[in-house]
């Protein structure tokens, strides 16, 4: 059983969502984005979502993509992305990479698992890599025991849905809208179509991700989902601190209320 699926069985039991937060790895520095994954473990976060920083990110908004572009200035590479894996897994919390294909690719597929893997990580949240392109993630994951999380949107047909879920290990990143990542007022109507047409195909949870911000939208989505996933909110909080400590406190305050709102009693 994978460190995802027991913080997914631990919410349950619970009676809460669980909160699976996102970071880059080097932003705004390296030792800053471990202490505050740390932070975020510390106040509630029950899975990290660890960015590896690329030069493209197709689905990412104006606040992740500025971090992502920053982290790669200052100069981060794949192996700070696994010491910051590295540094959740001993934290007790369950780490998972979000990650464009193309790094894994040209990392070498099997040697990129191997070394998630060795770092404690749980497996990959790959964004952009479809079904019919993943075969050789299929077989590395499956030779290295790491779960594998695909996306569900609110456009895909109902085959579709089944060929997905029928791939993920650990959870289904169900889409809230159409469209990159990013804070939002109010949460897409759509989110909890999407939750229930994941549910008709499979037992795994259903998270849900873009647009969650504040309690009050972790607590909505809660009351329909498994998981509640945050990352614009975190980045922001990283980026207006002006000092390290200011920057963990905001992590730190925002994790707790989130931490709150996904508890459904």
């Amino acid at each position: 059983m994978s460190t995802v699926t027991t913080a997914f069985e631990k919410a349950a039991a619970e009676d809460r969502a669980a909160l699976v937060g996102y970071l880059p790895a080097g932003f705004p520095d390296k030792h800053t984005a471990i202490k505050a994954a740390l932070a975020m473990v510390d106040a509630g976060a029950d899975v990290i979502e660890v960015g590896l920083p690329y030069s493209d990110p197709l689905m990412d908004g104006p606040v992740i993509a500025d971090a992502v572009h920053q982290a790669l200035k200052g100069g981060t590479k794949i192996a700070d992305v696994f010491e910051l894996v590295a540094a959740v897994a001993d934290a007790g919390a369950a780490a998972l990479v979000m990650t464009y294909w193309n790094p894994v690719d040209h990392y070498g597929v099997d040697a990129f698992c191997r070394d998630l893997g060795n770092a404690g990580g749980a497996g990959l949240i790959t964004p952009d890599l479809t079904p019919e392109e993943a075969g050789p993630w299929l077989a590395a994951s499956d030779a290295h025991h790491l779960d594998r999380v695909f996306l569900v949107a609110p456009s895909s047909p109902p085959a579709r849905v089944e060929t997905i879920t029928g791939l993920c290990r650990g959870f289904v990143y169900a889409v809230s809208l159409m469209g990159i990542t990013g804070a939002r007022q109010t949460m897409s109507s759509a989110a909890a179509g999407v939750v229930a047409r994941i549910r008709e195909h499979t037992s795994l949870p259903a998270a849900v991700g873009l647009g969650v911000s504040t309690g009050a939208q972790a607590r909505e989505v809660a009351t329909f989902a498994d998981g509640v996933i945050v990352g614009s909110a975190f980045v922001r909080r990283l980026a207006e601190a002006p000092t390290q400590a200011e920057a963990i406190k905001a992590v730190s305050a925002l994790t707790a209320d989130l931490a709150s709102g996904v508890r459904r009693s």
